[in-house]
């Protein structure tokens, strides 16, 4: 016999005014949690009680009914109609739905309530988000009646227009929230999917990789060319920009690359046309030059323009104003910030104000070039004054016989100067530029190939008798190379110092330690030579030999390569096969034998430079290594971006080198001691000033008269 099913009795509903209810001590809600009651009381007044309150009557000792309801679950709503009653916005006695409970334990059913309470899953939210929007609310009502701030219902409304692939993956938690967030950088719903599926099937599913890859074909807004061109400029002329709601962007991405690259050409070229007006024969605009890039060239020596008389008294009234906060404040332990900001201020003034244009000899100005580009700030950079070799007035029109009527060297940079400047962008020439013709040689070839043939073996011979000799030829020849590059003679040694370029720009490289004391050694020493190469065997020999050994070294060092190129024959393994060192093993010892140190040349692992370009594992490797354990824990559960900047922190001053960097360890047997170098050869020694000995700073040393 089968049992009867019990049947369900669901307990009544009245409506019961509010100063017939009272709060129970039954609610097992104690800690305030979610929205406030003020918040709640806002949402009943626009949307009156949407839920009704759990209520069980009030009896007195003898069990009979007193009229009252206590309200065992419910009570921030009560608290919530009690405050709108207070604020006189509802009548005490209003009518209150309630279900009206019977039997039972009421501290059970505040507990049942609220455990059973599911909070609402976040796509679902989003989704109610984008319906009230469809509807017509701005997202400011939006963000009123839900009491979010605006910029919430934005990052709502962003993660609800994400592809509805991607969201049934994230509503079966196939992804994370944040990696849902990544996918919002762009609202190519297509690319979205393209990406997840990548992503998902490599591993490399991380937030950051997912928003490297959206963005793999957009620039940066802190790029030179945007700094250069301005956002505003670039959204005005109808170009589009990818934002990230979620995470710092600095600025977002530029999707119209072409665009961009555009509107800088455009720019850079109404500088040039500008400085055209000025005469110079051509000039070269490029967003960036290598470094390296006036290799080959001859500078010119221009003047700073002279001061006017308001630009005279400025200075002077700095200076004085200078003088006097310093004065002031020299017993100061710590300036004060305005102190600190307003001498910040004067420097800066002072730098403009010494910053003078070069001048330069109008005959110059005709033949010469000027390189126009961005720097690293996104400033308009305008490099003057440099002649290419085949622009260079040969030696002959000079010689010219009194009385002829061949026109001067001065005639023909008169004519030169009125020609049209050649603006090239990005190396490519506009206008055709004419080849010289070789002059006839007054010899047969074959005759003087065979004369100077036996004139070369016997140089060759006595050179080898004279190592002092051959040590200033082959000086001779590093110097004309590397000041010279304009030198229409050259050298008879054949003897190359080639600068090799470097195949990728490393960020900050031009603004490195090494390559502005590079460029001031370089500086210092193009002052102390002569004007023209027809005099340096001369001015070399002049030179005490240790500053003859000084100069051979700066030189030579044009020519180091210890760059890593992938698939490259000179780096496949580390020793060849015949025993013999690769080219970066060879650094390795030229490294240790100079007492190379990359922390003291001014290294220091940067966002930009190394940690923001690895992955998070390296990152916590690296502090592990110049740390410790313990640091690297205090970093291993933020995000890639912020894992880099706090490592960058961590690292500072600590002296840690990624593998790149560091020196190899070598056998005794073939390092050298570290730092130390062997003695002068004795043809230098011998010819040292006693007492200069020792001196190789380019700016002290003085030519022997």
């Amino acid at each position: 016999m089968t049992k009867a099913i019990q049947k369900i009795t669901l307990s009544p509903s009245r409506d019961i005014p509010f100063n017939k209810l009272v709060l129970s001590q039954s609610n097992v809600r104690r800690v305030k949690a979610g929205i406030s009651i003020e918040q709640l009381a806002e949402s009943i007044a626009h949307r009156t009680l949407l839920q009704s309150l759990n209520v069980r009557a009030v009896v007195d000792a003898e069990g009979n009914e007193t009229g009252m309801f206590e309200v065992p679950a419910g009570g921030r709503r009560y608290r919530a109609l009690e405050l709108l009653v207070k604020q006189k916005r509802m009548a005490k006695t209003q009518a209150v739905p309630c279900v009206v409970r019977e039997g039972g334990v009421a501290e059970d059913d505040s507990l049942a309530e609220n455990d059973e309470r599911v909070g609402l899953h976040p796509l679902d939210q989003f989704r109610a988000f984008q319906t009230l929007s469809g509807a017509g609310m701005s997202e400011e009502e939006i963000a009123a009646r839900h009491f979010v701030t605006p910029a919430v219902v934005k990052q709502r409304l962003r993660l609800a227009s994400v592809s509805p692939k991607l969201h049934e993956v994230y509503a079966e938690d196939g992804m994370t929230l944040e990696q849902l967030m990544a996918f919002s950088v762009t609202a190519d719903q297509t690319r979205q999917e393209q990406v997840w599926e990548n992503v998902s099937r490599s591993g490399y599913d991380e937030p950051y990789q997912i928003r490297r890859l959206l963005t793999e074909n957009t620039v940066g807004a802190s790029d030179r060319r945007v700094q250069y061109v301005g956002l505003d400029a670039y959204e005005h002329a109808g170009g589009g920009v990818l934002r990230d709601l979620f995470e710092h962007d600095d600025g977002g991405w530029l999707q119209d690359v072409v665009l961009l690259d555009r509107l800088v050409t455009e720019k850079l070229k109404v500088e040039a046309e500008t400085i055209a007006a000025e005469g110079w024969k051509w000039i070269s605009v490029a967003v960036d030059f290598p470094y390296g890039h006036t290799n080959g060239l001859r500078e010119l020596d221009g003047k700073p323009a002279d001061l006017t008389v308001d630009e005279q008294a400025a200075i002077d009234a700095l200076n004085a104003e200078q003088a006097k906060l310093e004065t002031e404040y020299q017993e100061a332990d710590e300036l004060p910030e305005e102190v600190d900001q307003c001498l910040g201020a004067i420097e800066a003034a002072l730098l403009a104000l010494e910053d003078r244009p070069q001048t330069y000899d109008p005959a110059e100005i005709a033949r010469a070039g000027v390189f126009v580009s961005i720097d690293s700030e996104g400033r308009l950079s305008v490099d003057r004054g440099y002649v290419r070799p085949e622009d260079e007035v040969p030696a002959a029109d000079f010689d010219v016989d009194p009385g002829t009527d061949a026109p001067s060297a001065e005639g023909q940079e008169t004519g030169a100067s009125a020609t049209r400047t050649t603006i090239s962008v990005a190396g490519a020439s506009t206008e055709p530029e004419e080849d010289d013709e070789d002059p006839a040689r007054p010899l047969p070839d074959r005759l003087i190939i065979e004369l100077t043939a036996h004139r070369t073996l016997a140089l060759r011979d006595a050179l080898a008798e004279n190592p002092a000799i051959a040590f200033q030829a082959v000086l001779h020849n590093f110097v004309l190379t590397a000041f010279y590059q304009f030198a229409s003679s050259g050298s008879c040694l054949e003897i190359g110092l080639r600068t090799p370029t470097f195949p990728a720009q490393a960020p900050g490289l031009r603004e490195s330690v090494s390559a502005k004391a590079v460029e001031v050694r370089h500086e210092a020493w193009k002052a102390r030579l002569p004007k023209s190469e027809n005099d340096l065997w001369d001015a070399l020999t002049a030179l005490a030999g240790g500053a003859q050994a000084s100069l051979f070294a700066h030189c030579a060092s044009f020519a180091v390569n210890a760059v890593h190129e992938p698939a490259n024959r000179y780096n496949q393994g580390r020793v060849s096969a015949h025993g013999v060192r690769t080219r970066l093993d060879q650094a390795d010892v030229l490294a240790r034998a100079a007492g190379l140190d990359m922390v003291q040349a001014g290294w220091r692992p940067t966002v930009d430079n190394y940690l923001g370009r690895v992955t998070k594992p390296r990152i916590l490797e690296a502090v592990r290594e110049a740390k410790g354990d313990s640091s690297a824990q205090l970093i291993d559960h933020l995000k890639k971006a912020d894992m880099a900047k706090e490592a960058e922190r961590l690292l500072d001053g600590s002296g840690w080198l990624p593998e790149p960097l560091r020196l190899v360890d070598s056998s005794p047997s073939s390092a050298e001691p570290e730092g130390e170098a062997g003695p002068l050869p004795e043809f230098l020694a011998s010819e040292e000033d006693p007492e200069n000995a020792g001196e190789d700073d380019p700016q002290q040393l003085d030519a022997a008269e």
